[in-house]
């Protein structure tokens, strides 16, 4: 899944020239061998690297302290969402539904990698979510519905409905 990613990432990001990967050990973490150095290893150095490669700084977070949160939600989601079980999944979507209660990204206001990120790595929990259970986890569904909606994001996963359509079933007198 991470070389698909990355892949997507590079389209988003506008890189002409795509790069070669593979993958190490069991865990098939990507490695990127770089011409002009050692290869890089993981999914978060590599996608920070398209990122600056690609001159889109602001992708890191503006400020220090943006810069700071962007990169505690890119090591969140390869420490804490990859390879979680589905009870981790849960406690992982109450944590994330209480966060993002009052943001409208992973890193307040402003679309980050993070946003990107998090969003690949979530898009498995919440495609096997019930309705019902989508609807547990406002917060989590609408920013998830926001950045699969942002043109060229979602280049490699199929679309997820977050909510359904209410039928209003009281009578109006």
């Amino acid at each position: 899944m991470a070389l698909r990613e990355l892949a997507s990432l590079e389209k988003y990001l506008g890189l002409k020239k795509p790069n070669k990967y593979s993958t190490r050990g069991e865990k098939k973490v990507p490695v990127l061998q770089n011409n002009s150095g050692p290869p890089l290893v993981g999914l978060v150095t590599i996608a920070c690297h398209l990122v600056k490669e690609a001159k889109r700084p602001e992708l890191l977070g503006d400020a220090a302290e943006d810069r700071a949160v962007v990169h505690q939600w890119l090591e969140y989601r390869v420490s804490k969402l990859d390879g979680c079980s589905k009870d981790e999944s849960r406690t992982i979507l109450k944590d994330l539904n209480l966060y993002l209660q009052d943001k409208v990204c992973m890193a307040g206001n402003h679309f980050t990698l993070a946003d990107v990120l998090m969003y690949n790595g979530i898009h498995p929990l919440i495609m096997d979510l019930t309705f019902q259970e989508k609807e547990q986890y406002l917060n989590v569904t609408r920013w998830f519905d926001h950045i699969q909606h942002r043109a060229g994001i979602r280049h490699h996963l199929p679309p997820v409905v977050v909510l359904r359509n209410r039928i209003y079933t009281t009578r109006h007198h």
